[in-house]
């Protein structure tokens, strides 16, 4: 007798980057990302997904971030893109800006930097925009004194 199951999409998808770990170099996530250890790179979402990045404790990012929902209870050096909420845990300490649309502070944590209201969403990141390719010549339109 053969059993079928159907398959079903995994809505949340959660991957771990724990704290015994280093990684060098960018990490692009869908779905729930928890970052326990130590990442020297940038961290991107995937465009047009749900998702949501936990910055555990004891987990550290030198690098710029772009996700939907943010949770930050650990350490980041670098600016912070958040296209819904973000969250700066009792213990977070973040030097460098964040650009938020919701943004909850709770007592205890710590930003060296600036905050700003409003941000591209994180799928219109500079990272996944098309390359415009060369630049062109901008032609004389004689309106300047030569």
């Amino acid at each position: 007798m053969i059993l079928t199951k159907k398959k079903t999409a995994f809505a949340n998808q959660h991957s771990l980057l724990c704290a015994a770990t280093k990684v060098d170099g960018d990490i692009h996530f869908s779905g729930d990302f928890y970052l326990e250890g130590i990442l020297i790179g940038n961290i991107y979402a995937e465009p047009g997904k749900p998702s949501k990045l936990v910055i555990t404790e004891t987990g550290a990012v030198e690098g710029e971030i772009h996700a939907a929902n943010i949770i930050v209870n650990g350490k980041v050096h670098g600016t912070i893109y958040s296209s819904s909420h973000i969250e700066l845990a009792a213990k977070a300490v973040v030097v460098g800006a964040i650009h938020y649309q919701l943004i909850e502070m709770v007592k205890g944590s710590q930003l060296v930097g600036q905050i700003q209201y409003g941000c591209l969403p994180a799928d219109a990141t500079p990272h996944f925009l098309p390359d415009p390719g060369p630049a062109k010549k901008i032609e004389d339109d004689g309106l300047t004194n030569s």
